[in-house]
């Protein structure tokens, strides 16, 4: 137990194994940071279109930010909670907070007031800092509507001017910077940051991570994809208050002693631009994100020299889009298969196209170990599907005033039960086989629709596909597969797709029954295809409509 009152379900003698065994980095986040500020102070930190910001005036914005923070009643194991887009401030805040021993808990900009209320009350946030306003919404206004029932928050700030109630983060930044004299000793096994999983519950999830937990996981994760850290500048496309987004401020800048390239919201032009100009070497994003951005014809003109790999995680990629994505950005494809709630696995530049078409790697035990385990729990062979079970280095604590959570997901020695099906190979691959709990089910039978994605996808005029089910009282549910397409291709009939899908193998039985067109599919806070909101959409559509637009 800790002052934040989060428990870690590790066991500690394998916590303390981990750390015999040089896993983790026994040193808080802000401790690592700190030392390459003071080797590397002019080296760059964070990059984007509106400006950049070097390690030594990184280190010096969060000082600031620390001391206005602790000056407001802030101790260790506080939780400051945030919701910004992409920025360098977004750092600050990670930095200040893990110098004073709180804890962070950002979630991605576009969450609603359900959710906001939610895992501001679940986190019980002692400050809370947004901006004035976000997609037309009044975020002051929504969390002073929401105060009576969070009575633990008590430092309300809003980027921007200040406001009746709430003061600016711009004011904030402005204090004297605090001394490493009066910084707390702050325990490496101790919280640092709080991640939102929105997994399958009715509402989003927050899962505990310590600094050694982030920074010898999720850090030595980016290592392994390129172990020249400091010359690493990742373009996050993800919102770095997502758990994708995680391994920015925590992984490459505390760890890696690299670079991160953000933008203020994903855009495609954008995008592109920023790979001439701000030369990343990888970029982070989910499938949508990379297929939007491969099929714009602009990526031609650019120089993409500079980049190495692209991080594909979120949710499955199709083998077309990642021969497309290969082609058009002219660089290797790493296949990321990783959640908040602690699991990782991801193909290397090393591994042949051939493997990265066909799996998301290797486990790497250092990381992550994962288990393939049956019904009972039983572990079952290579070759066999059950359902993937993880643990290691990268392991969270705990769910967050969660007991039910930990009692469905977590077991006695520290195995988190992830909910997705997959297999080992003959090589030792982690090939994955979708979600238990995807599975739409016609007349009897089960479907995946990650399978029908995949094969649509491989459709020469497709971008992007999302199969979600629609309610039929006569066999249970029907699918609907929604669809992007390439620039100037023509719209297609229902039975061309179906004809296409039969000609992939796919069985007749398995056929979606409904298309809809898409200029671009939705996209959640955290950046993966929303499905909730596309389910939400066609339920409002009256049955016998085959093709809407």
């Amino acid at each position: 137990m800790n002052n934040s009152g989060i428990i870690d379900l590790v066991p500690q003698s394998v916590r303390r194994a981990w750390a015999r065994d040089g896993l983790y980095p026994n040193k808080s986040v802000f401790q690592l940071f700190r030392q390459h500020a003071e080797h590397s102070p002019d080296r760059l930190a964070v990059l984007s279109p509106e400006g950049s910001i070097a390690y030594g005036e990184l280190l010096e914005q969060a000082l600031r930010l620390a001391a206005s923070l602790r000056a407001r009643g802030i101790v260790p194991g506080d939780v400051v909670a945030y919701q910004l887009t992409n920025s360098w401030r977004c750092c600050a805040i990670d930095l200040a907070a893990a110098a004073l021993g709180a804890v962070v808990a950002p979630f991605p900009p576009g969450r609603g007031r359900l959710d906001i209320e939610s895992l501001l009350r679940r986190c019980d946030a002692r400050a809370v800092i947004v901006p004035a306003e976000f997609g037309g919404i009044d975020l002051c206004e929504l969390v002073d509507s929401l105060r009576p029932t969070l009575l633990s928050l008590r430092v309300p700030i809003v980027e921007g001017a200040a406001q009746r109630g709430w003061e600016s983060l711009e004011q904030l930044l402005q204090a004297e910077p605090l001394g490493f004299e009066a910084l707390p000793q702050v325990c490496p096994n101790s919280p640092v940051r709080l991640l939102v999983s929105s997994g399958t519950e009715s509402e989003p999830k927050l899962v505990a991570y310590s600094h050694n937990a982030l920074v010898g996981g999720r850090g030595r994760f980016l290592q392994r994809l390129h172990a020249q850290g400091e010359s690493f500048r990742g373009m996050y496309l993800v919102p770095l208050g997502s758990s994708f987004g995680s391994s920015a401020t925590f992984g490459c800048l505390s760890w890696l002693g690299g670079s991160i390239v953000v933008l203020p919201k994903f855009d495609v032009t954008a995008a592109i631009q920023a790979i001439e100009t701000l030369r990343p070497t990888h970029i982070l994003g989910v499938p949508t994100m990379l297929q939007r951005i491969a099929a714009e014809p602009r990526l031609a003109d650019v120089d993409k020299s500079s980049l190495l790999g692209l991080i594909s995680g979120g949710s499955l990629i199709d083998e077309a889009s990642v021969r497309r994505c290969v082609e058009a950005f002219g660089c290797g494809f790493i296949s990321l298969y990783g959640s908040a709630d602690g699991v990782n696995c991801h193909n290397t530049l090393d591994d042949s196209l051939e493997v990265v078409l066909r799996s998301v790697g290797r486990p790497n035990p250092s990381v992550c170990e994962i288990r393939i385990v049956d019904e009972r729990g039983a572990e079952l062979p290579p070759g066999e599907v059950g359902e993937i079970k993880a643990r290691g280095p990268l392991s969270p604590m705990q769910y967050v005033n969660a007991p039910e959570l930990d009692a469905r997901y977590r077991d006695a020695e520290g195995w988190v039960c992830t909910g997705d099906l997959g297999y080992i190979d003959r090589d030792g691959c982690l090939v994955l086989a979708g979600r238990k709990k995807d599975i739409i089910i016609r007349g009897g039978v089960n479907i995946s629709p990650v399978q029908i994605e995949m094969l649509a996808t491989g459709h020469p005029d497709v971008v992007s596909a999302a199969c979600v089910a629609v309610a039929d009282a006569d066999l249970g549910q029907r699918v609907c597969i929604c669809v992007t397409l390439r620039q100037g291709a023509p719209r297609f009939a229902l039975g061309e797709l179906t004809e296409y899908l039969r000609a992939q193998g796919l069985e007749v039985n398995k056929l979606p029954e409904y298309l809809r067109f898409y200029r671009q599919l939705p996209l959640s806070p955290a950046g993966k295809v929303d499905k909730k909101l596309l389910a939400a959409e066609i339920a409002f559509l009256e049955r016998g409509i085959g093709i809407a637009c």
